[in-house]
């Protein structure tokens, strides 16, 4: 299996699996599933859905790569990357358009196709060039991020990118109130 066909699948499974993502902690509410899904309708929980499904998308990746014996010395580093670049994506180029027109569904499956079709490009490229081999440095950063969406969904910033438009809320605390 090549690289480009692995990616197409990964692509597609991780754009599938967002969809179970977004209601998972309102059918299973606990401190482990509010760190990695959305507990509410905010800009930010969205991404770190999308952030959660391209991290079990990267597992599935690793187990795939080990499968058929690929080896690229720097997987850790492109998954590290593809999430940053969704995070980029969302706040350069979701959220003004957010901001300005509001709630849209049909822009946001497009917008979420479109973030993980970038971060699977930059994940590609990264893994294309072999001479890169940071995946333990790129693991503690991918577990700082962890950390720091952790930290934001239960003491978010109060300014419109974690704000639950919905309910007028912030983070997860402001619920169990």
């Amino acid at each position: 299996m090549s690289l480009k066909k692995e990616k197409i699948i990964i692509t597609i499974f991780v754009f599938l699996i967002c969809f179970p993502f977004h209601f998972i902690y309102d059918k299973f509410p606990c401190f482990y599933f509010s760190i990695f899904f959305p507990v509410n309708e905010s800009v930010f929980e969205h991404i770190k859905m999308v952030n959660t499904a391209l991290l079990v998308g990267a597992l599935l990746e690793y187990f795939i790569l080990r499968k058929y014996n690929l080896k690229y010395h720097n997987f850790g580093l492109s998954v590290f990357f593809s999430l940053i670049g969704n995070i980029l994506f969302f706040i350069l180029i979701y959220f003004p358009i957010y901001l300005k027109f509001g709630e849209n569904f049909v822009f946001n499956i497009i917008c979420l196709i479109i973030s993980v079709i970038i971060s699977q490009i930059i994940s590609y490229y990264i893994m294309k060039f072999n001479k890169l081999n940071l995946n333990l440095i790129a693991l503690t950063l991918i577990i700082i991020l962890c950390t720091f969406f952790g930290l934001l969904t239960y003491y978010p910033l109060e300014n419109p990118l974690f704000l639950d438009s919905e309910n007028n809320k912030y983070g997860i605390l402001m619920y169990l109130i």
